[in-house]
């Protein structure tokens, strides 16, 4: 039984894994750009701002990247005081330029000290996935001045929260392999340890196959749900994301 679903689900994967799935994704943003840097923070406000229609998540980001010049890390680090007017216009259903202007500002003082978003993650250590999330839960928010309001927009293991867009950033990251969507540019966080990505397609499909039976879809859950797929590949669990977001999306099983 467990070979017929390794097998079915890497068909899947075989199938959705590929460059056809980057147009109408939010991973098309990231996918503009080949500087390392510009890579993580484009990535970083796509998955911020991936709820809702894909559509609409894509056009908002483009929006977004068009007031960098697109060119995200060269704007971070240099951009002046008045290059910061436009951002007041700026909205995504919650997300607001108070929340917006606070991620440019973290953005600035990570990247003057660090050549890489991966360190806020890991703090330069090997841990679990639950160490890395928490990290930059609080390396984010460790500014006495940062906005309670924007909290909401970042998930954390400790408010039990499944951390979907944080672990579908990780994902697009961490994850190696020669199919050209995930872009696997950092090295400390493995691919064995990233938890997988559960949204409403996702989870759908996982209970109908068997793959998670917890019915909150919170922290726990996507603990269980990745446990699972590791035993289907310990070395690359979240590359099943595909096989079960394709399903539960396209297909609708």
């Amino acid at each position: 039984m467990q070979n017929d679903l390794k097998s079915f689900l890497d068909e899947k994967v075989e199938l959705y894994n590929q460059p056809s799935f980057i147009p109408d994704d939010p991973i098309s943003i990231p996918h503009q750009f080949s500087k390392k840097q510009d890579i993580e923070i484009s990535g970083l406000f796509a998955a911020t701002l991936a709820w809702g229609q894909r559509k609409t998540i894509i056009n908002k980001c483009n929006e977004l990247i068009k007031m960098m010049d697109h060119a995200p890390h060269d704007f971070i680090l240099n951009h002046a005081e008045n290059d910061l007017k436009q951002f007041l216009t700026f909205k995504h259903r919650t997300f607001n330029p108070t929340d917006t202007l606070f991620f440019i500002d973290f953005l600035k003082s990570h990247y003057q000290k660090y050549d890489s978003l991966e360190t806020a993650f890991t703090n330069g250590m090997k841990c679990n996935m639950e160490v890395y999330l928490t990290n930059f839960h609080n390396t984010l928010f460790e500014h006495p001045d940062a906005p309670d309001r924007t909290r909401k927009h970042v998930a954390t293991p400790v408010r039990k929260s499944a951390c979907k867009r944080l672990n579908m950033y990780l994902r697009w990251m961490v994850r190696k392999d020669n199919k050209g969507v995930d872009f696997g540019i950092w090295d400390t966080i493995k691919p064995s340890q990233l938890i997988c990505p559960l949204d409403v397609h996702v989870e759908r499909a996982a209970k109908r196959l068997g793959l998670l039976q917890r019915k909150q879809t919170d922290w726990r859950a996507a603990l269980e749900l990745s446990e699972n797929l590791r035993q289907i590949d310990p070395k690359d669990p979240v590359k099943y994301d595909f096989a079960l977001f394709g399903i539960g999306v396209m297909e609708k099983l």
